[in-house]
């Protein structure tokens, strides 16, 4: 089982990496988050070896590649999807944990710029909760730090996390990502307003 964490709220991060390796789990991060697990002694490897290609633009484009967003969305059920996953050499992710830049909190400090603000805009984590929403049958979407212990208790448990909790998990990161693209919206369009 292979599971993809890249945060911003490091919250929690560490128990759940911990609890996943020692379930056997590989854990693939993002560069930050990565760094943070590393430190903390837990065995991560980074995105790079599922993508063969490192993270560019100053960290603006790291997840978003065909090798990530394929293991994500591919039908387990499918024969005609593994056997793209095989011919392509993708591995499947089971489990994502990303929560979003802090956009609203950037856009509330005095001392935020509009570039602070531009860079605090996630793309590759609002793709990957919407990825693993949508996939949730086969992958276990994670954007709150508050659900990490539940969902490894039962791992340790069960093995694995029932539909109706990958679903109740799903709608919560489809709810993350409208609530974060409201705040978006709102903030250019008071740019218009006071145009």
């Amino acid at each position: 089982m292979k599971a993809l964490l890249s945060v911003a709220d490091r919250t929690g991060i560490v128990d759940l990496a911990h609890g996943l390796a020692e379930l056997g789990w590989e854990v693939y991060s993002t560069g930050g988050t990565g760094a943070a697990l590393a430190g903390a002694g837990v065995p991560v490897l980074s995105l790079t070896a599922l993508t063969g290609f490192p993270e560019i633009l100053d960290g603006r484009v790291k997840t978003l590649h065909p090798a990530i967003h394929g293991g994500i969305l591919a039908r387990r059920d499918m024969a005609s999807d593994l056997a793209e996953l095989q011919k392509h050499d993708i591995a499947t992710l089971d489990l994502v944990a990303n929560n979003l830049y802090p956009f609203a909190e950037t856009v509330a400090s005095p001392d935020a710029t509009h570039t602070d603000i531009l860079e605090n805009i996630d793309i590759g984590g609002v793709t990957l909760l919407r990825a693993a929403g949508k996939n949730y049958r086969d992958v276990v979407p994670l954007c709150r730090p508050q659900d990490y212990a539940g969902v490894l208790a039962t791992l340790r448990e069960h093995g694995s996390v029932g539909e109706t909790a990958r679903l109740r998990l799903a709608a919560q990161a489809f709810l993350h990502v409208a609530e974060y693209d409201e705040a978006i919206a709102t903030y250019f369009g008071g740019l218009l307003d006071r145009g």
